[in-house]
């Protein structure tokens, strides 16, 4: 089960609305969604949680570059929302240097078109490298996210799953906006 909502900063404090994301395919398409909650360019926050697996921050500030937390990659990465925020510069990797797809592989685990080897790899092995091995787990992303409204690193590492969209709406006073919403 999915709760996403988007924070918009206002001059009269924080107003809170529960998003669908089905129609977001790209970090693009989720931080537009968040520009349009925003009326003079605050900040909005997009907060994603998926039951107690993981959450993620997207914080984005005018026109800036979206900022994104997410508590686990491994978890998020499992996840179609997850996928959203786990872009190839927050996992450190050029585009297209993606793990190969498992459509492009043969039934003997080579490559279409690269010759076949006497290895003892299996299928297994394959498919596990092609699932996500280069996701890593744990955190990823911008740590200090949230450091200028009250939620410092440590903090943020410390918050578990099950609560941590409740604990950061808390601390930027906004938990019964929030609630509201959820």
């Amino acid at each position: 089960m999915y709760f996403a909502a988007l924070l918009a900063r206002t001059e009269d404090g924080w107003e809170a609305s529960d998003t669908e994301l089905d129609d977001v395919e790209t970090l693009s398409d989720l931080a537009d969604l968040a520009r349009e909650a925003s009326t003079e360019d605050d900040t909005v926050l997009v907060l994603i949680e998926q039951e107690d697996a993981w959450f993620g921050v997207v914080r984005v500030d005018g026109e800036e570059d979206p900022r994104i937390y997410v508590s686990d990659a491994a978890a998020a990465a499992r996840s179609s929302y997850g996928e959203i925020l786990l872009t190839d510069e927050l996992l450190g990797r050029e585009p297209g240097d993606d793990v190969p797809d498992l459509d492009s592989l043969d039934l003997d685990g080579t490559e279409d078109g690269d010759p076949e080897t006497d290895s003892d790899d299996d299928d297994a092995d394959v498919i596990g490298a092609a699932s996500g091995a280069a996701v890593p787990a744990g955190p990823i992303g911008d740590r200090e996210v949230l450091a200028d409204l009250g939620v410092d690193e440590k903090e943020l590492l410390a918050l578990e799953s099950n609560d941590a969209l409740n604990e950061i709406a808390e601390v930027l006073g906004a938990a019964e906006v929030l609630e509201t919403v959820r």
